[in-house]
C-alpha cells in the first residue's frame, strides 16, 4: 500500500507489519479499503488503542476494549454497541487493524 510516497508493507490480512510504519494517514487510508471514513471518535478510539497496547503490549480482545474505552471515555462510550457504529463487525479487529496493531488473538 502506498501512503505520502512511502510504500507499506501489510500482511496477508491488511495489517501492518511494521508498527513504526503507522500514522492518522496510514490508519485513514486502512480504514478507506474497508468502506469507512474516520472520523475524530474513530481516532479517539484509535489512539486508546495505541495507548493500550503501548501499556499491555497486546492487541485487546472486544471484552478487555469495552473495559478500556470504558474507563478512558465514560459508560455512553465504553459499551459494545458504540463500537460495533464505528468499527462494523469486530470493532476489536477492525480497529486494532486501524491502530497499527497486530491482529487480537482471538479475533477470526
Amino acid at each position: 500500500m502506498q501512503v505520502d510516497g512511502r510504500d507499506i508493507a501489510l500482511d496477508k490480512e491488511g495489517f501492518l507489519q511494521s508498527l513504526d510504519d503507522w500514522s492518522e494517514a496510514v490508519a485513514a487510508e486502512l480504514a478507506r479499503r474497508e468502506g469507512i471514513e474516520l472520523t475524530a471518535a474513530h481516532m479517539e478510539v484509535i489512539l486508546l488503542l495505541r495507548r493500550f497496547y503501548q501499556t499491555y503490549q497486546l492487541s485487546p480482545a472486544m471484552r478487555p476494549l469495552v473495559k478500556f474505552v470504558g474507563q478512558e471515555l465514560g459508560k455512553e462510550k465504553g459499551n459494545s454497541m458504540y463500537l460495533l457504529s464505528l468499527f462494523p463487525g469486530s470493532p476489536a479487529k477492525l480497529g486494532s487493524k486501524f491502530a497499527g496493531l497486530p491482529k487480537p488473538d482471538n479475533c477470526l
